[in-house]
């Protein structure tokens, strides 16, 4: 059986994505606005839950159809044999996308409501119950996409969104998220088989990141039972579903390639770190050691070094201050770590320019709603300027 699927993630991820897609076994696939369509086996499309790193989200869709009214939408949501893929136990609720903004002739109060009575009206034909509307934790979620007079109905079959591996303290500021922080090492090639540093490691995203792909550990394969919103579905298949997860979990190997170094100046951050890598069952695959940025030392010839800077209330003191730690982070890169390839994520309104390096790449990001810069730098030899003698 073939399924038509998409995966959301934010617009710059799209293209990282499509390619972790393409190596799942995702066929005919199409990037969208924020999202990537493909067509996917009924196994390929049961290990992508577990599996994709860089989606935020998955879904299954279910019809495309014309719905430039009210009416209309109504009455494509009625014929979908809603029962047919969820039961009358199921709670459920309606994510509604008016894609076109204010020029669309629906609001998405509107599409909720008419969504909604639709999928009701799916049930009582059949002389069915219908569900119950849970809006706070639905067992089912459909989504309603519309844009230019037609609807995508779609459910979400992730359940929590994918980037909650479960793994995560409560405990720092500005936590990195998991997603994006997976679609950066791609976007950076990392594999598992050079060295991996993050001087600033704060929650422990990155390394925790980096030891699952260098161990090819499924992100979240250790989800529970019930966290998924597949599970929830009639043609749910929960033997394919074990079978799948039995096999991720031995495609998993004994140890990293490569060291993955983990520190942070904070004590209490890099006991955080080391924590959430115990949850994350990956702590035996980290050294971590509370130091500063700019004592480090690179622990091997070559290697990465990715660190998610701070900037604006996380540094503190005036400007000049975040202006000073910048140029002093860009001396240690140019001492210490020749040879090493620099990952740095930066504000872009943060004095990025301080740190007295060109980047060989300079990639727009989104941190949250912050935007962001990457900044990959080469680490070449390098010698200190030496003032020219003045003449008596």
């Amino acid at each position: 059986m073939d399924f038509h699927l998409y995966a959301t993630c934010p617009d710059e991820i799209v293209p990282t994505l499509v390619a972790e897609i393409a190596e799942l076994g995702g066929t005919d696939i199409r990037s969208a606005y924020k999202a990537v369509h493909f067509h996917a086996t009924k196994e390929v499309y049961y290990a992508a839950h577990r599996q994709l790193r860089t989606a935020s989200r998955l879904l299954r869709v279910v019809r495309e159809a014309a719905a430039g009214s009210s009416q209309m939408l109504y009455d494509q949501a009625s014929r979908i044999a809603w029962p047919d893929l969820f039961d009358t136990t199921r709670t459920f609720a309606i994510d509604a996308i008016a894609a076109d903004g204010k020029e669309s002739a629906l609001s998405a109060s509107d599409i909720t409501r008419r969504v909604r009575e639709g999928v009701v009206q799916s049930f009582t034909r059949r002389q069915l119950k219908a569900p119950r509307v849970d809006a706070e934790a639905p067992r089912v979620t459909i989504v309603a996409y519309v844009q230019k007079g037609r609807c995508t109905f779609a459910i979400d079959s992730t359940g929590k969104s994918m980037d909650k591996r479960g793994y995560r303290l409560e405990g720092h500021p500005a936590p990195l998220k998991e997603t994006l922080a997976a679609a950066i090492l791609r976007m950076l090639e990392y594999d598992g088989t050079r060295p991996l540093l993050d001087p600033m490691c704060g929650s422990g995203t990155f390394p925790i990141e980096a030891a699952m792909i260098a161990l090819h550990k499924a992100p979240l394969i250790h989800r529970g039972k019930g966290e998924f919103g597949i599970e929830w579905l009639s043609d749910f298949d929960r033997e394919l579903w074990r079978a799948t997860e039995e096999r991720q979990r031995t495609e998993r190997v004994p140890a990293t390639p490569a060291p993955i170094f983990a520190s942070d100046i904070d004590p209490k951050f890099v006991d955080l770190s080391r924590r959430d890598a115990l949850r994350a069952r990956v702590e035996r695959d980290i050294q971590f050691s509370v130091q500063s940025f700019l004592d480090q030392r690179a622990p091997a010839a070559s290697g990465l070094l990715v660190a998610n800077l701070p900037y604006g209330t996380r540094i503190g003191g005036t400007p000049d201050d975040v202006k000073q730690l910048y140029s002093d982070i860009g001396d240690t890169l140019k001492r210490h770590f020749q040879g090493w390839t620099a990952a740095l994520l930066v504000a872009q309104d943060s004095p990025h320019k301080f740190v007295g390096l060109k980047p060989n790449r300079k990639i727009a990001l989104m941190n949250g709603t912050i935007p962001a810069w990457l900044l990959v730098y080469e680490i070449r030899a390098w010698r200190p300027k030496v003032a020219e003698p003045q003449e008596a």
